[in-house]
């Protein structure tokens, strides 16, 4: 294991403890609203706002806004690109751990 250690498979955008949830959660959901990350993560709304826009400007995270009656709603998906980047993080952090 530590010939093959390689640091730079970890993907610093995902590495985040909210950027990773967030990816962790929308992997099991098609899409997720801003409410429902925002408590499922329990943080704020400015962080995840933050969170969020870094995942978006990578690529990983599509944002869509509309309405919900007069409410605005904003809600996020992984991308394809998201969905593979955040496989081969999980890639990455398992061949971190001892061959069994």
């Amino acid at each position: 294991m530590a010939d093959d250690f390689d640091i730079g498979r970890i993907d610093e955008v995902i590495h985040g403890r909210i950027r990773l949830g967030i990816m962790a959660f929308l992997s099991g959901a098609d899409t997720a609203d801003f409410a429902t990350l925002k408590a499922r993560l329990q943080t704020t709304d400015g962080n995840l706002s933050v969170h969020l826009r870094k995942l978006e400007e990578a690529g990983f995270v599509a944002m869509t806004k509309s309405f919900r009656g007069r409410k605005p709603l904003t809600e996020a998906s992984l991308t394809e690109e998201g969905r593979a980047a955040f496989v081969a993080y999980l890639d990455a952090m398992a061949d971190l751990l001892p061959a069994r």
